[in-house]
């Protein structure tokens, strides 16, 4: 992705949080400059990846396969630290995040306003999707669905997603802000995608970066703690 586009993606993500009155905090919207001058202070920032999170699923088209986060709170994998990661998401119409289960983490879905939050569901057997019915929990109520069903949650809904649980999920009607808790969030190592992508894109640098990426730490903050 060029960081053009990137940057235009940050403003309007932006805009549309301010919108829904959902406000991000301070760290949000430190500048590259700022983030190579912050020394330990900052470090649970870098080290639990908080912060902004674009991705295109290396497919290069961002509006069909592509996903907005910013990763609010989390802990560590294998910390005794926080044990529970929050992230806020905008998901475009017809945008898809690819179909994907976690290892390790359980999480909640939570559609917090726009259109309705599509989320299609099946079992991982062999890390592959199974014929076999799903339950899952619906705001607390459990519900179960054959495989391949698609769940659409209107705002203010939510779904609990267990380990093993394929999913992948797209806005309906209108752009959605979805909420996300969870348990610890590692996406180097617990996430499972069904066919292969790129997690994290591969950046062209034509302009400068409006706001650091959490992939892009390790360039800026280190070069600040003098790494």
């Amino acid at each position: 992705m060029k960081r053009s586009r990137i940057n235009a993606i940050l403003r309007e993500a932006d805009q549309f949080l301010h919108q829904r009155q959902f406000h991000l905090p301070p760290f949000a919207y430190w500048t590259p400059a700022q983030w190579v001058q912050k020394g330990e202070e900052a470090q649970e920032i870098a080290d639990s990846r908080l912060g902004w999170d674009i991705t295109d699923f290396g497919q290069e088209d961002y509006e069909r396969v592509g996903l907005f986060v910013f990763t609010l709170r989390n802990g560590t994998p294998g910390s005794q630290g926080k044990t529970y990661a929050e992230k806020i998401l905008v998901v475009g119409v017809d945008q898809v995040t690819p179909m994907h289960f976690h290892w390790s983490k359980m999480e909640d879905i939570i559609n917090r306003g726009g259109g309705k939050l599509a989320v299609q569901l099946s079992n991982a057997v062999d890390e592959k999707p199974a014929d076999t019915e799903v339950k899952v929990s619906l705001d607390g109520v459990e519900r179960t669905v054959k495989a391949g069903t698609t769940v659409h949650l209107e705002p203010g809904e939510s779904i609990t997603l267990e380990p093993y649980c394929y999913h992948r999920f797209w806005g309906v009607g209108e752009r959605v802000l979805v909420g996300e808790v969870s348990k610890v969030n590692d996406d180097h190592t617990d996430n499972r995608f069904y066919e292969p992508v790129g997690r994290f894109p591969a950046i062209e640098e034509d302009e400068e970066p409006l706001h650091l990426l959490v992939n892009d730490y390790e360039r800026y903050y280190r070069a600040g703690r003098g790494g």
